[in-house]
């Protein structure tokens, strides 16, 4: 019985102190798909429901040898951004070759366990402003900049200092979150960690374990739940991942801690749960995540929308993640893809129609690199 109690306590501990899933541990449960509480009925005007059962082709590598590879941001021109988390630097690959650019170094990034340069956005008006988005790890705090990108300046200079619009997320060595993205309604959402501090998740007034939702210029957006917050969803553990379907709802992934990782819906305002309880609950003024995994199968990152899908990237998981969607349910179980084929995986992002970028992670600290890694897959899915 000792022994017993002595094992689910180290599994506590090391669930606790690394959502990307440093160390083996129990588990390995199966996922399941449940629906949300507090989920609206599904908008079926021009939507389909995807089969059930879906595929995934890697066409190609398109780029390798990348160092912590984090954020990333495809240009108009199809080439891609990519931050480095560890080296605080962003990187232009080549679409087509996978040529590497170096565009600079980003000052007053202070990389320590979960925390660096992590999550890229291109303004909203890139075309006029060539504005570049981060959110990164500081000395003390967790914060988003914009940067001016030029181009025609020699490589490692191309970067304008940085314009901090939002600061004071905080920031630990574990639960940083650190995933932007502009929505459908060019408003600026950042997913927040509660740096392992779990009470700042259910404190409205804190922006730590959130979805906060800004205009370009780091205000609290129009519209948003709380009069004068930037909060627009709480009760969160660490988001990294942030994406839309075609009709414009939003969804977010989380680290569940012992028992259950989450894909969630999101409605404003709404409360999901952390620290009280962990995936599906039978609490009404909790909103039940739409399909939930078992940590050793997810440790979820980054996500995107593609084919009536939500694709949902696995870290220690090590696996692509395919849920389809029937409104803002899950229709079928989820199916996992690429399994173990390509190590950890950390950011997903649609590359239009059917294909995706996907970024391998196992060059964080807790992979197991091969030659090549890490590395930009370009991916056919259905």
């Amino acid at each position: 019985m000792t022994a017993v109690m002595a094992t689910a306590a180290l599994l506590l501990t090391v669930s606790c102190s690394s959502d990307d899933g440093g160390s083996p541990g129990q588990g390995g449960s199966a996922a399941s798909s449940t629906t949300g509480s507090g989920s609206s009925p599904s908008r079926r005007a021009a939507e389909e429901t995807p089969p059930a059962q879906g595929s995934v082709k890697v066409l190609r590598t398109v780029a390798e040898g990348l160092n912590t590879p984090w954020g990333l941001a495809p240009l108009p021109d199809g080439d891609l951004l990519v931050s480095s988390r560890d080296e605080a630097t962003i990187t232009r690959v080549d679409g087509e070759t996978g040529k590497k650019t170096e565009l600079g170094e980003v000052p007053g990034v202070s990389p320590a366990g979960e925390g660096g340069l992590m999550g890229l956005a291109l303004s909203p008006d890139y075309a006029s402003d060539h504005m570049i988005y981060a959110y990164f790890t500081s000395a003390s705090d967790n914060r988003i900049v914009r940067m001016l990108y030029d181009g025609q300046k020699p490589s490692g200079e191309q970067l304008g200092a940085p314009d901090t619009i939002f600061r004071g997320i905080p920031k630990g060595f574990i639960h940083n979150g650190g995933r932007i993205a502009f929505g459908p309604d060019k408003m600026l959402y950042a997913g927040t960690g509660e740096s392992g501090d779990t009470g700042l998740s259910q404190d409205k007034e804190s922006t730590g374990g959130k979805i906060l939702r800004l205009t370009p210029e780091g205000e609290p957006a129009p519209g948003n739940p709380f009069p004068d917050s930037p909060v627009y969803s709480y009760g969160h553990r660490n988001v990294q991942g942030l994406a839309w379907d075609a009709e414009q709802r939003l969804f977010a992934a989380e680290f569940g801690q012992d028992t259950w990782d989450e894909l969630n819906a999101i409605k404003p305002g709404d409360n999901y749960g952390w620290p009280e309880v962990e995936g599906k609950s039978d609490d009404a003024k909790y909103h039940n995540p739409l399909a939930q995994w078992g940590t050793d199968d997810a440790s979820p990152s980054g996500i995107a929308y593609a084919e009536g899908s939500i694709w949902m990237a696995g870290l220690k998981g090590q696996r692509l993640w395919r849920i389809p969607l029937n409104g803002t349910a899950a229709s079928a179980d989820p199916q996992a893809f690429l399994e173990r084929e390509y190590g950890r995986l950390r950011t997903v992002v649609s590359a239009g129609g059917d294909k995706l970028w996907v970024t391998t992670s196992n060059t964080d600290g807790r992979g197991s690199p091969k030659d090549g890694d890490d590395r930009i897959l370009e991916v056919q899915v259905s």
